[in-house]
């Protein structure tokens, strides 16, 4: 997703640009965390108001919904649902969550509290053990697999070249418009003036070569797509999607739901935390546990060892790193590709703090 977004951002910009990657992006096993992710746009209901973190989201936030906008004008929309219901399971996450609320509201953002009474009315039903929760509709999900397509459409419009294959090493060049080199595994070589090494688990390989130790772990996340028993409730009347204990619920057309994700270290799958996720730490209503699993999938989330994710820096003159997204991979590429669009902009100026 990363990937895609800043070669769209540049070949709207004018840009000649070059995308070399594997095709991985479709629901293959082993897919990457793009392909496998949910979608959800977490920004406003983000308990932090200040740093890098909040400042991306923000930022992130308000572009993915120009870009949507400019994306349909062309024909190419994605897939969109607003809303974003957090649960509170216990009594301090309830006070936090009013906390939040308070403050998001003296920042003049629309989150609001709903009470018990207002989830008991929705259908089907949310966990019985829910106190309440906050509700940002501003905040909502977004189809990451529609998305990189229409990314991938719009910017091949624009000019953007597209190889397939695998990356074995990248090296420096001779300077100029050739001060790096980019070797595949199909034994083509390209130059370029400008790098941007955005391979998820794959980048810490190609930089580290050159000097540059940024390692990254993978965390392995299962998710499901259940088809909802009839007459249980239609999950899209919910205000959005709905997370309960880091368990992101998120409606889908025709009675379907997406349930996900565990968060499993390592690139190996354990059927405990699946069967957790299943049932919703045991607090699953009886709809969800009578639910008919339609797929399973997995992916690996590319997590930065050391540092904190996103790893957004200019390495060297011409080569910028945009990867170890971890859990905010969709959310985040828009304004990680404003971040290399506006380094490519300044020339080889140094990193401002």
């Amino acid at each position: 997703m990363v990937g895609l977004a800043v070669a769209w951002l540049l070949c709207r910009q004018g840009h000649r640009v070059e995308l070399i990657a594997p095709a991985d992006s479709d629901r293959t096993p082993g897919r990457s965390g793009s392909a496998a992710a949910l979608g959800l746009l977490m920004a406003q209901v983000y308990r932090r108001s200040s740093g890098r973190g909040w400042r991306l989201r923000q930022q992130s936030q308000a572009l993915w919904h120009s870009w949507r906008q400019e994306l349909a004008q062309r024909g190419h929309p994605i897939p969109y649902r607003p809303g974003l219901l957090q649960l509170a399971a216990t009594a301090e996450e309830l006070e936090a969550q009013r906390r939040l609320v308070e403050q998001r509201q003296a920042q003049g953002l629309p989150l609001q509290l709903l009470d018990r009474a207002a989830l008991h009315a929705l259908e089907p039903p949310l966990p019985e053990a829910a106190l309440g929760g906050v509700l940002s509709p501003a905040d909502g999900q977004l189809d990451p697999i529609a998305a990189m397509a229409a990314l991938r459409v719009d910017a091949q419009a624009a000019g953007l070249q597209t190889r397939t294959a695998t990356v074995e090493r990248i090296s420096r060049g001779v300077g100029g418009a050739e001060r790096w080199l980019v070797h595949g595994h199909d034994g083509r070589t390209c130059a370029c003036r400008w790098l941007v090494v955005s391979a998820g688990l794959g980048s810490a390989a190609l930089v580290e070569p050159l000097g540059h130790e940024r390692p990254q772990g993978p965390v392995l996340g299962q998710a499901l797509e259940l088809q909802i028993p009839s007459g249980c409730g239609d999950p899209s009347t919910w205000p959005g999607s709905v997370s309960w204990g880091g368990i992101n619920l998120v409606p889908r057309p025709e009675g379907r739901l997406w349930l996900g994700a565990t968060l499993e270290p390592g690139a190996m799958a354990d059927p405990g935390p699946l069967a957790d996720l299943r049932h919703l730490g045991g607090q699953a209503p009886d709809w969800l546990r009578q639910a008919q699993v339609v797929e399973h999938w997995q992916g690996l989330r590319a997590r930065p060892l050391g540092r904190p994710a996103p790893l957004l820096e200019q390495l060297e003159p011409g080569l910028l790193l945009a990867s170890g997204h971890y859990r905010n991979g969709v959310l985040l590429a828009p304004a990680s590709a404003a971040w290399v669009a506006e380094h490519i902009a300044t020339g080889d100026a140094p990193e401002r703090h």
